[in-house]
């Protein structure tokens, strides 16, 4: 490429947030830069394990003794990395970050970012979650509601594919739905019990989930979903959405994309003459190698925490303490969800059912308290929903007293007995002292400061987490399960994978980092639309509603670009 050469726009990052900046981008027309820290993953081709079995690893997909070190904080999330997803994680050696207090920060550092790991849940939040802080007095205001974001979310659920049900619920809205996986036969039983047992409006239904159920529907280059459940790996027939599979391709037939690998972009230069950016400074990951490069129009969307990072670093003699921070709120109101909570119990019966595939989706509990006087509680604001699945044990439970023989052989060919589990994802408040800060002594080895995370849970948070394993109990006995166990793990922050927050939206310069276009106040031709935007969290998964704002905002800013009001 001609590091000479001027750009209409450059998009920072290639996860959810900067496939969807590139496509919008460059089917706008603009000649669009695609910066990626990580390395080339090219869809299909760089899949290596996508067909693999656990007889494949000699560990049965376990880490190794030294891959264990690698990824120390990578594994507190407990279902990954494994050696057949490892090289979509990053290496924390490599990596490294300071924790003043335990912030679990999970990383993939690759073309596609974590949109080729991610949990594919996908969910609109309503009005009640854009007014919530204003209606609290809790952090600031969303200069937005539902009535802004809601054609977007259309476009965006039409293009990726999300299989889900229309509910008709006021805290749950309505999508465009591919059909509807289905719940088992457990599952279905379950979900009438919770109708028929509490009279709170609470209701189990299918997950909505990113993945293409409908064998006549379109998707250029995409298949409809296999049941392999094997996502995590990279998926050949592109039926999940990825930035791999959709976006990028998208962005790349058009001829306007020119996307450029190991690329880490540390800081958004600044023009105090023009008062906009005018391009980024990278250094080369494998080379070491610094260079810079110029565009009317950056979109920064390197993953919420590093998108913070860059903006911190981004100092002029107009921004001394970080680009867009004359609020002095860049950093601040860091954010999850909660994670590694919820319950598991056994089932009786159902011993001459089974389900067919491996469904890649489970089962949800929309959010049901605090909405109305009805449910309010006592004790925390804001609410939670669970995710979950029902299942039959494997054979394993049989080993122990059938060690040999033809009785052990005709045991292991029989599916167990049927089990359950949830898990709780709660909100989690904008505290203003729940920041992120650069380190003033840590740095990596291209010799950028260590992000620095300060991040607790809080009393709000403490007391919701104790109703969301009571709720769960009471519904799982409510169902007549057996050996009902409720689990909480000490965890940090970040483990729900659902960091957000750092660059918050706001009416005002004064009290926010960006505006209700995604525009960094006072550097109109800088757009935050991954999730370090976001001023609250909801309770829900966040993927969806940050393609809604990059989509939209992208569109804002090819009009103001071709109206000439960049410079």
């Amino acid at each position: 490429m001609n590091l000479e050469e001027d750009y209409d726009a450059i998009v920072v990052g290639t996860g959810i947030s900067g496939g969807w900046a590139a496509k919008e981008l460059c089917e706008g027309g603009l000649k669009t830069l695609v910066l990626e820290r990580g390395r080339m993953v090219k869809h299909i081709e760089d899949y290596p394990t996508m067909n693999d079995d656990a007889w494949d690893y000699p560990l049965k997909g376990e880490l190794s003794q030294e891959d264990e070190k690698k990824y120390h904080v990578q594994k507190r999330v407990g279902w990954a990395p494994m050696e057949d997803n490892k090289h979509f994680f990053v290496n924390d050696l490599e990596h490294p970050y300071v924790e003043t207090k335990r912030f679990d920060w999970i990383r993939g550092y690759q073309v596609g970012g974590r949109s080729l790991t991610w949990g594919r849940q996908s969910y609109r939040w309503s009005d009640i979650d854009f007014g919530a802080n204003k209606k609290e007095g809790i952090g600031i205001d969303w200069p937005v509601r539902y009535a802004d974001i809601s054609p977007w979310y259309d476009k965006v659920e039409e293009y990726i594919g999300v299989s889900g049900e229309n509910l008709g619920l006021k805290q749950l809205p309505d999508g465009k739905f591919q059909p509807q996986m289905e719940l088992n036969c457990v599952e279905e039983d379950f979900k009438k019990s919770v109708t028929e047992k509490f009279d709170d409006g609470r209701l189990v239904t299918i997950g909505r989930t990113a993945h293409i159920t409908d064998p006549k529907a379109t998707f250029e280059g995409r298949g409809v979903c296999q049941y392999r459940n094997r996502c995590s790996r990279g998926c050949p027939f592109g039926s999940y959405f990825s930035s791999n599979s959709s976006t990028l391709p998208a962005a790349e037939r058009t001829g306007n994309m020119t996307l450029r690998a190991n690329s880490i972009v540390y800081e958004i230069m600044y023009d105090d003459a023009t008062k906009q950016a005018t391009g980024v400074k990278v250094i080369d990951a494998e080379t070491n190698e610094k260079m810079e490069f110029k565009a009317k129009v950056i979109f920064l969307c390197a993953s919420s925490m590093a998108s913070v990072g860059i903006l911190l670093q981004s100092k002029s003699e107009r921004f001394p303490n970080g680009m867009g921070n004359d609020s002095d709120a860049l950093g601040r109101g860091i954010m999850d969800h909660h994670y590694k909570l919820g319950a598991t119990a056994k089932v009786d019966g159902y011993l001459d059912k089974y389900f067919k595939g491996r469904r890649a989706n489970g089962f949800y509990i929309p959010r049901f308290v605090n909405l109305d006087e009805k449910t309010k509680r006592e004790g925390y604001l804001r609410g939670f929903g669970y995710q979950g699945t029902a299942s039959r044990q494997d054979w394993s439970e049989s080993i122990a007293e059938l060690s040999y023989g033809k009785k052990l052989k005709e045991e292991i060919l029989k599916p167990g007995k049927w089990q359950i589990g949830v898990t709780g994802f709660g909100e989690f408040l904008p505290y203003d002292d729940n920041r992120v800060t650069l380190s003033a002594t840590a740095t990596d080895k291209w010799g950028l400061p260590q992000l620095d995370f300060d991040v607790e849970f809080k009393e709000n948070e403490m007391n919701m987490r104790k109703d969301i394993t009571k709720e769960i109990v009471a519904m799982f006995k409510a169902a007549g399960f057996k050996d009902v166990q409720p689990y909480d793990e000490v965890t940090g922050p970040g483990l729900g994978i659902h960091e957000m927050g750092g660059a918050r939206m706001g009416h005002s310069a004064n009290t926010s980092v960006v505006n209700k276009n995604n525009q960094v106040h006072n550097v109109p031709n800088v757009y935050v639309t991954d999730g370090a935007f976001m001023a609250s969290s909801n309770c829900v998964n966040p993927s969806l509603t940050y393609m809604a704002f990059t989509a939209r905002a992208a569109d804002h800013a090819v009009k103001q670009f071709k109206a000439g009001k960049f410079a």
